[in-house]
């Protein structure tokens, strides 16, 4: 029974593994498993089926269709070992250790050495000395011609058919059976190659975009961290440099004895107040989350990261004509959700839909790409330090509205965010509720 839940939850494991998985990541598994699966496939079927000729020619054919069979499978496990070293090596973001492919020589020409004795003591068949030759190559030649370049491989292949086919016509293989293991090398050299190259290549050049995804994600950063610094050094680097000069004028002043001392440091106070007060101008215009602007750079973003985003409302009611403070509401929700998209889903679409109805402004936020995976923040969207859904959930409470984010169906993943239309800034400059339209401008609040 423990045996039982043991299996149980190692295939729960697994299941569980393969679901956390990206798209990407799971195509990149998925071919590995594939080139490996190939070469036991060749392994047990054409590599071993004819073996059992062998049983009704004697102790000496017996022995060489067991020598072969073991070096098949050696051969094999070390096709599989060398898979992912070969793959990482056609990447570019490893390199291959030469001396891995010295076992898989010599066992090559083992197994080759191994085929033609079974053909000169008669332990296979017509059919099955040619569905051995099909196997030959297989289990050396996957993880070799991703280390070599094609032309390469072409002539290593061409040069290894020759010498299987004179090795078989020197023990005597008869001139039909010599044709047919020459064209079935050449079929299985070319079903290698179409096979594994093009497979590797497709992954290889979706990973320099998944890569180049991250880079411009990382550049993106970069950049408005650069705005920032460059805005906060206009605003600061003039206002210092006078409260410098001026603290020194007005030490100078007080050593003599000056009363325009004190003026000078009123005026220090003067322009360190309005250096205050702009710093928070920055701040705020780096902080507020505009509507109209955070749907254009979502919209920006997602089509940049190869995600079809589709906008609906935000040219009606819904969008232009909401509040101020509703708007900055719903771009918050904008932000944190496309963010939310890019980090923890793997989707191909996102829908953004704004609607209004007689006293509120809903916005729902809809991906697919999210079976996979768990929304911003676990699965009531609380990652513990009160952001990704939590926090707009906070957010949004201030002002009466609500958010709600779960799956819909297998696939999809939807946010959705109700504002009233009555939603105003706080005197701290925080968004809430509005019980009377006229209420005054809110004041500038020097942190969040």
């Amino acid at each position: 029974m423990k045996g039982l839940r043991g299996v149980i939850g190692r295939v729960r494991g697994w299941r569980r593994g393969w679901h956390e998985r990206s798209k990407l990541e799971r195509i990149d598994l998925y071919t590995r498993v594939t080139l490996c699966s190939i070469t036991w496939f060749f392994a047990v079927s054409w590599g071993l089926l004819p073996l059992g000729d062998a049983l009704d020619e004697g102790p000496v054919a017996i022995a060489l269709a067991g020598a072969f069979l073991a070096a098949n499978i050696a051969q094999s496990v070390l096709s599989n070992r060398n898979v992912a070293l070969a793959f990482d090596a056609y990447r570019g973001t490893a390199p291959f250790p030469p001396g891995r492919l010295r076992l898989p020589a010599m066992l090559q020409v083992l197994m080759t050495g191994l085929l033609v004795a079974l053909a000169a003591v008669g332990g296979v068949q017509e059919e099955g000395l040619v569905l051995l030759v099909l196997d030959l190559p297989v289990a050396f030649g996957i993880p070799y011609v991703l280390l070599v370049p094609v032309r390469r491989f072409l002539l290593h292949s061409a040069a290894f058919a020759a010498a299987v086919v004179a090795l078989l016509a020197a023990v005597g293989v008869p001139g039909g059976l010599l044709f047919g293991a020459f064209v079935s090398l050449v079929v299985v050299v070319l079903l290698v190659l179409v096979s594994a190259r093009p497979s590797v290549w497709s992954l290889s050049v979706m990973w320099q975009a998944e890569e180049a995804r991250d880079m411009q994600a990382r550049l993106a950063v970069a950049e408005e961290r650069l705005r920032f610094g460059r805005d906060m050094h206009d605003v600061l680097g003039r206002n210092l440099s006078v409260i410098a000069l001026k603290s020194e004028l007005a030490v100078e002043l007080a050593q003599r004895g000056n009363p325009a001392a004190m003026d000078q440091m009123v005026e220090v106070q003067r322009i360190a107040r309005a250096s205050q007060q702009e710093v928070r101008d920055v701040v705020r215009g780096y902080r507020e989350a505009d509507l109209p602007t955070e749907l254009i750079g979502a919209q920006g973003v997602l089509q940049a990261a190869g995600i079809t985003c589709t906008v609906e409302g935000a040219d009606g009611p819904a969008g232009i004509g909401a509040p101020a403070a509703v708007q900055a509401a719903l771009g918050w929700v904008v932000r944190e959700t496309a963010t939310n998209v890019l980090r923890h889903g793997d989707p191909r679409h996102c829908w953004i839909r704004l609607a209004r109805t007689r006293d509120a402004v809903v916005l729902e936020v809809e991906n697919d790409g999210a079976g996979a995976t768990r929304p911003l923040g676990g699965a009531d969207g609380d990652d513990g330090g009160g952001s990704g859904l939590a926090g707009l959930r906070v957010r949004l409470g201030a002002l009466g509205g609500s958010l709600s984010a779960g799956a819909v169906g297998d696939d999809l993943f939807r946010v959705t965010a109700t504002v009233p239309l009555t939603a105003r800034p706080d005197t701290n400059g925080r968004l809430a509720p509005s019980p009377e339209p006229s209420a005054a401008p809110s004041a500038l609040p020097e942190e969040r």
